[in-house]
């Protein structure tokens, strides 16, 4: 077979941004250089959760976890010298994703691009935002509208953009199964395409353009045969779901489009080189398979349990996509799984169970519905506490974390403050006078941009009612707003929303049987509040600032509540001084702060100052997340107790070390297992 027949390369991008739009640039265009065929910008989280980058929510986030975009002239900088009629280009973007889009096109417009010609999808997925990334600002209602006037907007005037990518990755991250992950993906698509639908803003008759620019966007995990068998499940159901429900009759336009970024939750910190070959079989899973290949892919690096990846972990990521496509045979042949008895029965299985989870979400209203009840939210608690259990007891092995856990030692982390990159703190600041010199200046020549009050006033007015937003969007955009003011103007209009935590609800999932390792550390808790004269122990478990990957808090919370604490936990997106405030008014023995997104270093000296100005420094701070060695010798410094990081799997053991910390606050002797069970 000559080279031409074979099958085109799936897009390969890298998941990158961070520091500032000028530092991004530069990664964008050496990525490029390398080959990689697609960009897929990573957004920090003030963007996401659309603040400005001096909002006091925004302190210690700015810049970590992507690039901060701020109004047109970062998104001016961020693809300069990049054709963006020439660029397939992903955005990572969901609350804000409108906000996003009307700066890339008006970019696009300065550049001179024909925007009925660009190419790229927004995320714009809310409903996930609410069940396990966090990143949601507006309640369902609002959420949707913005959503499916992006989608009306699009198929009238960019017609070859993806203006949604249902996205399952993050529901496999906070727990689901396959079952929960094509089933929630698929229902949330039923929400939008049904709203779509009942706006009136798309033509009967042109609804198949719709349902063709719907994408979806996948995790695909370990265990290599079951991912595979979900995505020609997931297939065959969008194929049914569109058919059956929106009469589509085009097969082409019924095509189930996904990209796929491989699983990091399986990423260990402990031995992370074994993550290269996890991160190449999840890779093999979306593939293999012609008739159910990923159109677009991007790997994790081999070091992302650890901290940011350098451009180099990058490559490497890259060249395991490019090593797979252009050196070996794969794409010379048809899907290499057909008439396999054994895929066959899984896939027709996972079918079956998925549309009876479909048809129960229907009859609960759908997934919006769904949300607001907490039920979506309990549910992947619970399945994400049942997979702790089952790597707690050894029944789900993870080399190098619970077996065969003796290493040689490794020369790519001998060091590890070298082995990641970090972003300087005085980036921060440096982004922040950048946004005052924009406030300032965006009205002087050469920007000469009108007045942006009357921009968000006319905003406001458009949301109040009931006609498509994106021509207001980018009339903003033009007038130089700025993320925060965007946002800001839609806040007064629709409102926040806290989404239902589901830790309440969420079912106890490991037994606590005489002699359990639970079971003495329930004993430990209660030895420990009668000593203490109170009737129970209590914890307060605490997100500062604008992570919003709320798994390890929520699975610390519910294993302290079956191990008998009174949890307080109230969700994401909380100031040092709200956390301290309730710990204060609750008057807990310990507070625990969960943290992935690298601003431990701003805001839990932050908690730790406020406790001594409250006169409480006797109450334990613990701190969990990704946090560097270095970062954690430097917490203990300040004051925190213990630190745990993605290497401490044994959530009750994690449980029990708090009661050891309690203790020691309150200067009581330690207990050993044998006196706990005397």
């Amino acid at each position: 077979m000559t080279e031409r027949q074979k099958d085109r390369p799936w897009l390969m991008r890298t998941y990158a941004g961070h520091s500032t739009a000028e530092a991004s640039n530069e990664l964008y265009r050496r990525n490029l250089a390398k080959g990689q065929t697609g960009l897929s910008v990573a957004f920090d989280l003030p963007t996401q959760t659309g603040y400005d980058p001096d909002h006091i929510l925004a302190r210690g986030e700015v810049g970590r976890v992507g690039v901060p975009v701020s109004h047109l002239g970062d998104m001016r900088r961020l693809f300069q010298d990049i054709p963006l009629e020439q660029m397939n280009t992903s955005m990572t973007i969901n609350a804000t994703a409108m906000w996003l889009l009307a700066l890339y096109q008006v970019v696009a417009e300065e550049q001179g691009a024909d925007v009925t010609q660009l190419q790229g999808t927004t995320q714009n997925d809310i409903v996930k935002e609410y069940l396990s990334r966090g990143t949601h600002v507006f309640p369902p209602g609002p959420s949707l509208r913005l959503t499916t006037d992006m989608i009306a907007y699009t198929v009238n005037h960019i017609p070859k953009w993806n203006p949604i990518n249902i996205c399952s990755y993050h529901l496999q991250e906070a727990g689901a199964t396959p079952v929960q992950e094509i089933s929630y993906a698929m229902s949330t698509a039923i929400a939008v395409l049904d709203a779509v639908r009942d706006s009136g803003q798309v033509p009967e008759e042109r609804f198949g353009e719709v349902v063709a620019r719907i994408s979806f966007f996948v995790n695909a995990g370990v265990r290599f045969i079951e991912e595979m068998c979900k995505m020609r499940a997931f297939g065959r159901i969008w194929d049914k779901i569109t058919l059956e429900r929106y009469g589509i009759e085009n097969p082409k336009q019924r095509r189930f489009r996904y990209g796929v970024q491989v699983n990091s939750l399986g990423l260990t910190e402990a031995q992370p080189e074994n993550n290269v070959q996890r991160i190449v079989l999840e890779m093999l899973a979306v593939t293999l398979s012609k008739d159910a290949r990923a159109r677009a892919v991007q790997l994790p690096a081999w070091n992302e349990a650890l901290g940011l990846p350098r451009p180099w972990d990058q490559q490497w990521s890259l060249r395991i996509q490019q090593v797979l496509a252009h050196e070996s045979d794969l794409l010379e042949y048809e899907d290499i799984f057909a008439g396999s008895h054994v895929i066959e029965a899984k896939v027709d299985s996972l079918v079956q169970e998925c549309l009876a989870e479909i048809e129960r979400i229907q009859e609960m209203g759908g997934a919006m519905s769904a949300v607001e009840s907490g039920y979506l939210k309990s549910q992947l608690v619970s399945s994400h506490a049942e997979r702790r259990a089952r790597i707690e007891n050894g029944d789900e092995k993870i080399i190098g974390v619970n077996i065969f856990q003796a290493t040689e030692e490794n020369p790519l982390t001998a060091d590890l403050d070298t082995a990641i990159m970090t972003v300087d703190p005085a980036v921060e600041a440096r982004v922040v006078g950048s946004l005052t010199t924009w406030r300032d200046n965006r009205y002087q020549p050469p920007f000469n941009h009108p007045r942006p009050c009357k921009a968000l006033e006319r905003l406001k007015e458009a949301a109040k009612g009931t006609g498509n937003l994106m021509e207001a969007t980018l009339e903003c955009a033009r007038a130089g707003v700025t993320t925060g003011e965007w946002t800001g103007a839609l806040r007064e209009v629709f409102g926040e929303f806290r989404a239902p935590t589901g830790v309440s609800s969420a079912p106890v999932a490991v037994t606590a049987e005489a002699g359990t390792p639970l079971a003495l550390v329930r004993e430990k808790v209660a030895r420990t509040a009668d000593e203490l004269g109170v009737g129970r122990l209590r914890l307060l478990v605490g997100k500062p600032g604008l992570d919003g990957h709320s798994n390890g808090a929520e699975q610390i919370a519910v294993r302290a509540r079956d191990a008998g604490f009174e949890v307080v936990y109230q969700g994401i997106r909380l100031t040092p001084e709200q956390i301290v405030d309730a710990a204060l008014a609750e008057d807990v023995h310990c507070v625990g702060l969960s943290i992935l997104s690298g601003s431990h270093a701003e805001l839990v000296p932050d908690v730790l100052d406020r406790l001594h100005e409250a006169g409480a420094a006797d109450v334990p701070v613990i701190v969990g997340g990704i946090i560097p060695n270095a970062d954690a010798a430097e917490l203990k410094r300040a004051g925190v107790a213990a630190v745990f990081t993605p290497k401490d799997f044994g959530i009750t053991e994690i449980i029990g070390r708090i009661v050891d910390e309690i203790r020691t606050a309150h200067k009581l002797s330690p207990l050993e297992s044998t006196e706990v069970l005397a």
